[in-house]
């Protein structure tokens, strides 16, 4: 038994020492950590008889929830007539409907300690629904519609956002052409980062980032 932990150890060494050389922001200590937790949550899926080619979105879904307070569905889940539009796809490189263990990582790098060029790119993938490099008028109301929280009194909510659709494209849409493109949102955002997710939330909070650190870095270190 402990041969057998020597050497998937030694693998996991060896694993994390390629990956740390090709993702930023981690070093190999902390890369080992991410693929224990990755095989942790495998697992999981494997005790609950999913598939274990990796992280299925029902099981990625279950972890933006439960380990950074994410829970809006239309960043997380699919929405009716439109292609994925979830930050699963964003992790999800090669669209096989898995995360894998280096796509995993690749994401948490940006997910958790990205610069913010990394991040105004993750979040316009995101918020790119349909994937053309815009983000339409349709696009953001919908995006707006899901994260908004509607006040019971408003005869017509969705005219209330139709205009905020327009407030928000006269603020960001710099060459008018009525549509987001990734120079509009990337010189928006730099000009106030409060913009960055504009359409909803799609990155972790500080305490959540700080507390999944603290439990897949530190924690680990321990045992």
């Amino acid at each position: 038994m402990s041969d057998m932990s020597s050497l998937n150890r030694k693998l996991i060494q060896t694993l994390a020492e390629t990956i740390s050389k090709q993702v930023d922001h981690f070093n190999k200590t902390e890369v080992e950590c991410l693929i224990r937790e990755f095989n942790v949550l495998l697992g999981e899926c494997a005790a609950s008889g999913r598939a274990v080619n990796g992280l299925d979105k029902e099981k990625f879904r279950s972890i933006l929830h439960n380990n950074f307070g994410m829970t809006d569905d239309m960043i997380m889940d699919l929405a009716p007539l439109l292609v994925d539009p979830t930050v699963f796809r964003t992790f999800d490189r090669d669209n096989d409907s898995f995360v894998s263990l280096k796509e995993w990582i690749e994401g948490l790098s940006v997910f958790l300690r990205g610069t913010m060029d990394e991040k105004i790119k993750y979040c316009f993938q995101v918020y790119d629904l349909n994937s053309d490099n815009y983000i339409s008028r349709e696009e953001m109301f919908h995006l707006l519609k899901n994260s908004l929280i509607r006040q019971p009194t408003e005869e017509d909510p969705d005219e209330g956002i139709k205009d905020l659709v327009e407030i928000t494209l006269k603020r960001m849409d710099h060459d008018h052409d009525g549509r987001l493109s990734f120079s509009d949102f990337e010189k928006a955002v730099k000009e106030e980062n409060l913009l960055l997710e504009a359409f909803g939330t799609c990155l972790p909070d500080i305490m959540s980032t700080e507390a999944f650190e603290q439990h897949v870095f530190q924690e680990q270190l321990v045992l």
